[in-house]
């Protein structure tokens, strides 16, 4: 069978200036591109060279505000790290709660949900 690779996630969000701070904050990511998206929305794409979320906000009117389902069908996103005690620093430090700690072989992992509703693996396997 060929390889594969994860190579981005495309979420919908309240405001993606804010999701790719904290996503920058949280992971030390970059922000790869910005622009305009379909029908009139913007996104922002943050990660890395090879993997990133996409973080998309509709269009919305003037006193309007976005609506749009949270948690489905995404069920979380996943993101290993090398230290996860030093990450679920900066999570709480974020304002954020951690949640659903857990050593299983191969790693240890905690939970966390984001501003728009988004919920985050985190996870490390040193």
């Amino acid at each position: 069978m060929p390889s594969s690779r994860l190579e981005h996630v495309n979420v919908t969000v309240a405001d993606p200036t804010q999701a790719a701070k904290l996503m920058q904050d949280l992971f030390g990511w970059q922000v790869r591109w910005e622009g305009p998206a379909l029908n009139g929305g913007h996104t922002i794409h943050v990660g890395s060279d090879s993997q990133y979320l996409a973080l998309y906000a509709p269009h919305v009117g003037a006193g309007q505000a976005a609506e749009f389902a949270r948690g489905r069908p995404l069920n979380h996103i996943g993101v290993e790290v090398d230290d996860l005690d030093a990450a679920e620093q900066r999570v709480a430090a974020a304002g954020l709660r951690p949640f659903g700690h857990g050593d299983y072989e191969p790693g240890r992992r905690f939970y966390f949900l984001d501003p728009n509703g988004i919920e985050y693996e985190v996870v490390s396997y040193r």
